[in-house]
């Protein structure tokens, strides 16, 4: 079997996910694992993979999604101890202060939030600070859950061109140059960026206002939002107020040990929770029982999703050697594929149709086969008509960047549905438009600084 048939294969693979989970005809989880596998008999039928190969493929993908899925697991259950001993509580009214009953002032501070969060460049850790802090906010506000998220991830991507971040440094180990000379081209855009995401969430605010959002709004809340004798039921006998202080300095140090980095991602989550039901419900394995069952539900859901995407991850991204030489993954046979259609009147203006093309192509490919397998395909190309390389790795980082977080191929999108309880297909109806907008702004953008050819 050829690459081009493979590549080929891959994107039908891709367009049949996406087309199952815009209808709702499964769950995420069950489409990230049929698609692929079919895809994977057909590429052993075809003689390109044996089943060992596809064995070793998808043990691979769990390798990648599996410290997400941990993490996933013990942030729902640490923030959902923290909601449950009422700290979001005194949180919110201090918030709810500042902005009132302002919708347009929340969707800024969501902004906010994100973009501080976001400075070490962190998604995973970004969505567990955001998303659990507004979402009850977004609640009591009667706003969409899916707009807080489309808030948080423009803001996030901007913030991911940052030199320490994975899309600038991947993109400068390519180019072979400093992350931080490729930030400094990077710069004009990134101060554009922020101050666009801004202008969106204030944009957001309005659109939530105008539909009727608001503190003491008549709109009837979405769906899988607790009745308020639901919740008043479960704080009366689970708060715990005279612990507020203990628990807000447990979650600054859950916090502080994800941004110093020294251990992996779930463990500071799997420390907070222990140390969270011991000081809070005391020793009590009934009521230790009682809490994680609470949450048991969405952590199921979504770990499944994730286990899912390991699958998808495994047959598409990643690569088997056969006598010691990698066979091309089936994202680089997709990436090649572009490459070969490539009209060669459009490679005068290479830059240009990878930025308008990078935010679709982000749903299929995630970000280390982006930079790492279709970045020096495209240099190459762009060589060809005399383009430098530095405009080809801008295009490709600004605007794949805006799209990072609505990708399913990245695990920390997943975990950021799951936190705000939005499923993946929504998130990508309620964003697609406004990220791809958002990135073809700041590519035009870096056009008129010259940073980008036209």
């Amino acid at each position: 079997m050829s690459e081009t048939v493979v590549g080929i294969l891959g994107f039908v693979c891709i367009i049949a996910i996406v087309i199952t989970l815009f209808k709702s005809l499964t769950q995420p989880s069950i489409a990230f694992i049929v698609f692929p596998a079919l895809l994977a008999l057909v590429l052993v039928i075809g003689g390109y993979y044996t089943f060992g190969d596809v064995a070793s493929l998808i043990k691979s993908g769990f390798s990648s999604t599996g410290p997400t899925a941990a993490l996933f697991v013990f942030s729902v259950l640490f923030f959902g101890i923290m909601t449950d001993a009422g700290m979001f509580d005194v949180i919110i009214g201090k918030l709810m202060k500042l902005t009132g009953d302002s919708v347009v002032g929340v969707a800024i501070m969501t902004a906010v939030i994100a973009l501080v969060g976001h400075l070490d460049g962190g998604g995973a850790s970004t969505f567990c600070i955001v998303v659990p802090a507004m979402l009850p906010i977004y609640k009591k506000m009667h706003m969409r859950k899916t707009t807080l998220l489309r808030i948080a991830v423009l803001a996030m991507g901007v913030l991911n061109l940052m030199p320490w971040a994975g899309p600038t440094m991947r993109a400068a180990s390519v180019l072979t140059m400093e992350a931080s000379n490729l930030w400094k081209t990077l710069l004009p855009i990134q101060i554009f960026g922020i101050v666009l995401a801004l202008a969106h969430a204030v944009l957001a605010g309005f659109q939530e206002k105008k539909r009727g959002a608001g503190l003491n709004s008549t709109l009837a809340p979405e769906e899988g939002m607790d009745s308020a004798s639901d919740e008043a039921a479960r704080d009366s006998e689970l708060a715990r107020p005279k612990l507020f202080i203990f628990n807000v300095l447990l979650t600054v140090a859950v916090i502080a040990m994800l941004i110093w980095d020294e251990f992996p991602s779930y463990v500071p989550f799997m420390l907070g929770t222990a140390i969270a039901l011991f000081v809070n419900y005391g020793l009590s394995g009934k009521m230790h029982k009682k809490i994680i069952n609470l949450h048991a539900g969405p952590a199921l859901m979504m770990c499944s999703t994730l286990m899912g995407a390991a699958v998808l991850m495994g047959v598409l991204v990643k690569t088997v050697k056969v006598n010691d030489v990698d066979v091309t993954s089936v994202v680089g046979c997709m990436s090649n594929l572009i490459t070969m259609i490539l009209p060669e009147f459009l490679g005068r203006h290479l830059p240009l149709v990878i930025g308008i093309l990078s935010v679709p192509l982000a749903l299929a490919f995630d970000t280390d086969s982006y930079f790492y397998g279709m970045l020096p395909v495209m240099i190459g190309i762009g060589e060809g008509f005399g383009i430098s390389a530095v405009p080809i790795a801008v295009a490709m980082v600004v605007c794949r960047n805006c799209a990072t977080f609505i990708s399913p191929m990245v695990p920390a999108t997943l975990l950021g549905v799951g936190l705000a309880e939005v499923d993946i297909k929504d998130h990508i109806k309620a964003s697609f438009l406004y990220v791809w907008g958002f990135s073809i702004i700041c590519m035009i953008f870096a056009i008129l600084l010259g940073i980008m050819p036209f």
